[in-house]
Formats: structure tokens, C-alpha cells, sequence
């Protein structure tokens, strides 16, 4: 039997495979639904929802810090341990700074729009003194920002502050 599945294949594994990873994906769905029913109705925008690896994996981004958080801690709620979902859940700065200006709270640091001839590593340079730093920049804006070499001018990106001095 094992030569002949090594030698045949395993017939319709693959069909097989994606009934699995289907069921497998509607458990988890079902599982976490208090989660991404509070993400829908938090305004979290999902850009991938699928099983990998055989857990639901699920990146998109939140309107606020405050939002992520909140949906953080619906996924512990449901699994604390959180063996079974990995989630990627970043923050768009201009979704955030809109609500900020509505009179919440805003996002600490400053906000900068790119020019034409600027790179994350001129602006770090301007801002901290270092070029090496531009990846904090990255990061704080990842929202709005795929790849720390393709930034667009008129941009607005924000700052976060400097705390090493």
C-alpha cells in the first residue's frame, strides 16, 4: 500500500485537503466569531482571513491603537493562549489622526509630508539625527506604507518621538 500511494499518489488527497483546510477554516471562524464580529463592528479592515499552518490567520488594520487593543483582547478571551490564530493587526495613522481630530486624543509624535527627494532614511536623519533610524517611521506607519523604500510625495507620515534623548 505505502509503494503504491508513493508511486500513484494519494488519489484525491488534494480535493481531501481543501475540504480540511474549508472545515478547518469555518471551526476557527466560528471559534473566534465574537472577535471578528467586534472587528467588523470596530471598523477593522481585513486584508487576509484564512487558515495557515493550521490556524486562522488574520491580518488588517485598525482605525486606532485603542480599536487593536480591543480586538487583542477579544482573541485572548476566546484563546489565551492563542495557539491557534496569529493575527497581524496594524494601526492606519491617517484613520487614527481623523478620529484624533474629531477631539479625541491624538498619536504622540508629529506628523511630516513627503517631499519630492525624500526617503525614510532622509527623513529619520532630519528627525533623529540618524538614518538608521527610518525603520521607526516605518513601522509607526505601516497603515499606509508596504515597503520602506515606496513612499509617495504629499504623504503624511507620522513621527513618533524621539526617546532616546
Amino acid at each position: 500500500m505505502g509503494l503504491f500511494d508513493k508511486m500513484f499518489g494519494g488519489g484525491a488527497s488534494d480535493s481531501e485537503q481543501q475540504q480540511g483546510a474549508q472545515q478547518r477554516f469555518n471551526e476557527l471562524k466560528q471559534k473566534y466569531q465574537s472577535a471578528l464580529n467586534l472587528a467588523d463592528q470596530q471598523q477593522i479592515q481585513f486584508h487576509n482571513l484564512h487558515v495557515q499552518d493550521n490556524k486562522l490567520y488574520i491580518k488588517g488594520t485598525a482605525p486606532s491603537e485603542e480599536v487593536k487593543n480591543k480586538f487583542w483582547d477579544q482573541l485572548k478571551l476566546v484563546n489565551a493562549s492563542g495557539d491557534d490564530v496569529t493575527a497581524e493587526i496594524s494601526v492606519d495613522q491617517s484613520r487614527s489622526m481623523a478620529a484624533a481630530a474629531g477631539g479625541g486624543e491624538g498619536q504622540s509624535g508629529e506628523t511630516y509630508t513627503v517631499k519630492s527627494g525624500d526617503n525614510l532614511s532622509k527623513i529619520s536623519k532630519q528627525f533623529y539625527g540618524n538614518a538608521n533610524e527610518y525603520m521607526r517611521i516605518f513601522y509607526a506607519n505601516r497603515g499606509q506604507l508596504n515597503d520602506p523604500d515606496k513612499i509617495q510625495v504629499g504623504q503624511q507620515l507620522v513621527i513618533p518621538p524621539d526617546d532616546k534623548g
